[in-house]
């Protein structure tokens, strides 16, 4: 079995998988500030993780996954204001939709979800360290990260210590630079606020992830996965944090990090009218759909969210199941294999072993699913030449595709044996009768009618038989 190589970010190279503790694997993915509904942006690297997790269980890997929910922050306090809510109220409401959401997206993979507000005594510690370790500072407004006291500050972002200095983030005159970050921020008006040792107030965005981490995690884990857009200032804030209290012990081992979305080449906003919610876009393609079209792009490479592509996908998943179809209907309890089936049997074997190289070479969700396609367009001309197949080896066929799609979370919806409309069944004996009578006009009439309607007819010596139409 070839390695398992991944894509880091921080070296900007593959490399050979090699979790910290054997086959144990612990993975943080920073999850939704619930302040608004979940978009495509966010599924699309909710499904790209889940993918990544249900290949490492199958690989043998025994994963832990961790998942925040950042439930105190400056957005959810802003946007309360505007609905005149109580933040932690609203967040609450707008997590229960992000749960609903990842249902939709049939995502299972994530063992446990950690809230920020529930983990108040675990930030005010890791602040506490900084304090006494010389990398933060207590102002009037709060407690600061001195990123000047960090000097691998900008190592995950590949950004120079001049390129630093001109982010102005979190404007305040009592900071000591202007790319220093909040760790505490005391109490203004009635927003939340907890008891510190610097005063009532609440924490900084970056060091709930660190503290949620290090409690469930260790100062060290395998992977920390996000959006392209958290690089910086968001996971170099945290290296800062974990490693400052760490003594500089690497953080994680591999940065991992989903593409930009962008819908029809641009820039999801709700002010360009092209924001859609992930309910938005499942009122019109199915889940399986959506996974489809998502995966079918690499994970670190941009997306570009169009019809044009989803209607692709849809219709290169009804071609999927159709031959599902086929292949159950075409089954047959036949003692030897011929010698198309066993070249069949033979590939189904071989693209086995390519579909997991492709996947071990940093998650390659496209390569993989050619793999996929390849024994759909062999099963259906070894079907359309036989007009039908070995019973074991089309519940090996079937069994392989349910198996490799559910990698990706398609072809796992069980299919009812379709019965064909009465009108539908009334023209076959209308063509039977006109084959009895030697009116072949009228029968091909009848097959292509049948056809424009996706019923193929195969004339056999067990009588006349038929099967659906892929579709392309």
């Amino acid at each position: 079995m070839n390695p398992l190589r991944v894509y880091n970010t921080y070296t900007r190279k593959k490399e050979d998988f090699k979790p910290i503790d054997g086959k144990r694997v612990k993975m943080f993915v920073c999850g939704p500030t619930v302040y608004d509904l979940s978009h495509l942006g966010h599924a699309r690297t909710y499904i790209a993780y889940d993918i990544i997790a249900r290949w490492l269980r199958y690989r043998g890997y025994d994963l832990f996954y961790l998942m925040n929910i950042t439930d105190v922050d400056d957005k959810i306090i802003e946007r309360a204001k505007k609905r005149r809510e109580d933040p932690l109220k609203m967040a609450r409401e707008f997590e229960r939709l992000f749960f609903r959401d990842i249902r939709s997206l049939n995502i299972d993979t994530i063992d446990l979800y950690a809230h920020a507000s529930e983990h108040i005594p675990e930030i005010i510690d890791q602040i506490r360290r900084m304090i006494e370790k010389g990398f933060a500072y207590v102002t009037q407004t709060g407690v600061y990260f001195d990123v000047s006291k960090f000097e691998d500050y900008g190592k995950l972002s590949h950004q120079k210590p001049e390129e630093l200095r001109r982010h102005r983030i979190e404007p305040d005159p009592n900071k000591r630079n202007l790319q220093d970050f909040s760790l505490w921020k005391k109490r203004k008006g009635e927003e939340p606020a907890w008891d510190s040792p610097w005063g009532k107030g609440r924490p900084g965005w970056h060091i709930e992830d660190t503290a949620m981490a290090e409690k469930y995690l260790g100062q060290q884990y395998d992977i920390h996965g996000g959006g392209a857009d958290l690089i910086f200032p968001h996971h170099e804030a945290e290296i800062a944090q974990m490693e400052s209290i760490s003594g500089k012990k690497p953080m994680t081992k591999y940065w991992v990090h989903t593409g930009f979305l962008k819908v029809k080449g641009k820039k999801m906003a709700k002010s360009l009218g092209n924001f859609i919610t992930i309910q938005d876009a499942l009122k019109d393609y199915d889940v399986e759909t959506l996974r489809l079209f998502f995966s079918s792009t690499h994970y670190h490479s941009p997306i570009n969210f169009h019809e044009k592509g989803l209607e692709q996908a849809k219709r290169t998943l009804e071609s999927l199941y159709a031959t599902l179809d086929n292949v159950r209907r075409g089954a047959r309890s036949l003692k030897e294999l011929k010698d198309d089936e066993r070249a069949l049997k033979r590939k189904i074997k071989e693209n086995r072993r390519r579909f997991g190289e492709a996947m071990d070479d940093d998650f390659n969700t496209p390569l993989a699913l050619t793999y996929i396609y390849d024994l759909d367009k062999d099963s259906n001309k070894l079907l359309d030449k036989q007009g039908n197949i070995n019973d074991r080896l089309a519940d090996d066929l079937i069994a392989t595709f349910k198996e490799l799609g559910g990698i990706f979370g398609i072809l796992q919806k069980e299919r009812v044996e379709e019965e064909l409309p009465e009108d539908l069944k009334a023209l076959i004996e209308e063509r039977e009768r006109a084959r009895e009578r030697k009116d072949w006009r009228t029968a091909d009439e009848i097959r292509n009618w049948l056809e424009e309607f996706g019923v193929i007819l195969e004339d056999t010596s067990q009588g006349v038989r038929w099967k659906k139409k892929r579709q392309f």
